[in-house]
């Protein structure tokens, strides 16, 4: 059993400068043991992540730039993403479902009701619970305003939700799912609820992908009954949820990601029996970029700024970073990704993912031409 080691920056002490928070957090890393054991199954990573959340939250580090009203300590929402890069840095939990906190608790915070809100953020950053995101469908992944999955109001103070989702991450281990319906025609015909996963009438049933985790799952809704307060935002605020909850998925997540993906590139140098400066250095620059550009969307959240179509630029030049640093793994690792069941094959493929989720490389650059650069709609 680890033990737990507390400072005078403890579960009620704010550090707001980053600098000193950065300093402060990684003693206690080093102090505190959060190491994954050897089980590196998608059960195993999910139970370390609830590890972690629990050990972050219960000495302070969770809290710190959230909200006081959801049991947070205050500060700059900065303090997260330094938090985030010291967890990818040291692998003490995989990126990918530890950076959902910051995609599901802002919403939360922005759209539920306030009593709601406090009441349930902090089970998500304590790490006893996990959530999923109820978004893409089989014929709606990308033109995500084409859901069909229908809630009908009951008139008693309930909905009722019929329809499937798709590639939901994590489905099969969440408590709750902030989940997007059809009310009406049009963007204005969306609307987003907070759903319990163990209401009569949810089956989940996983899927394998090809690097051969289960981490998604299809999400059947026959009949299920929701609460009226369980309502993000009002009828017809759905558009608006997706809208700001996606930025967030390219702001902090992003940078948690990137500083893994750079750990990944020094392995890559460290573990080359035939160094190839120029495929280290394009990897490296392009990650950098990546890390410029996620750079400038953290200094705007930190400023307050609302985040918007900008963020495509951010996705695209995450996912064209990735796949470049594991090309260059391939190339420079022979036999490592073609003939060996190692941990390099399973994230080249899963980066072979990386210009589909989130939204694709085709969908984000037309984004960026219409709406950053005003190209039109031809």
């Amino acid at each position: 059993m680890t033990t737990l080691h507390t400072d005078s920056a403890g579960s009620d002490t704010l550090v707001s400068d980053p600098a000193e928070f950065r300093t402060r957090v990684r003693a206690w890393l080093d102090e505190n043991d959060l190491t994954p054991g050897p089980d590196h199954s998608l059960d195993g990573q999910v139970t370390q992540l609830a590890r972690v959340r629990r050990a972050l939250f219960d000495s302070g580090w969770m809290r710190h730039g959230w909200p006081a009203e959801v049991g947070g300590l205050g500060g700059p929402a900065v303090l997260r993403a330094v938090l985030g890069e010291e967890v990818a840095t040291r692998d003490l939990a995989e990126p990918g479902i530890y950076s959902m906190i910051e995609v599901l608790a802002p919403t939360m915070i922005s759209y539920a009701r306030p009593e709601l809100a406090a009441e349930m953020v902090p089970r998500l950053l304590s790490g006893d619970e996990q959530w999923c995101q109820g978004f893409s469908e089989p014929g709606s992944g990308s033109d995500l305003a084409s859901l069909s999955t229908r809630a009908a109001d009951r008139g008693d103070g309930h909905w009722v939700v019929n329809g499937q989702k798709v590639w939901t991450s994590l489905a099969q281990y969440a408590s709750r799912c902030v989940l997007l319906t059809r009310t009406g025609p049009g963007h204005d015909g969306i609307t987003a609820f907070f759903v319990d996963m163990d209401t009569p009438g949810i089956t989940v049933r996983p899927l394998r992908t090809m690097h051969g985790v289960d981490e998604f799952a299809e999400v059947y809704f026959d009949d299920v009954v929701v609460p009226e307060d369980r309502m993000l935002g009002v009828p017809g605020d759905g558009w608006r949820v997706a809208m700001d909850l996606l930025p967030h998925e390219r702001s902090t997540c992003f940078w948690h990601r990137i500083a893994y993906l750079f750990t990944r590139l020094d392995r890559v140098a460290a573990q080359a029996t035939e160094r190839d400066d120029a495929d280290l250095g394009a990897a490296y620059l392009a990650l950098h970029t990546a890390r410029c550009r996620s750079h400038a969307t953290q200094r705007r959240l930190a400023d307050g700024a609302r985040l918007g179509a900008e963020t495509s630029m951010d996705k695209v030049l995450l996912a064209t970073a990735e796949q470049r640093l594991f090309d260059t793994a391939r190339d420079l690792l022979p036999g490592e990704i073609e003939l060996a069941d190692s941990e390099w094959r399973t994230e080249f493929l899963y980066s072979r993912a990386a210009t589909i989720y989130g939204g694709t490389a085709e969908i984000q650059r037309n984004i960026i031409a219409r709406r950053l650069l005003e190209l039109g709609t031809e």
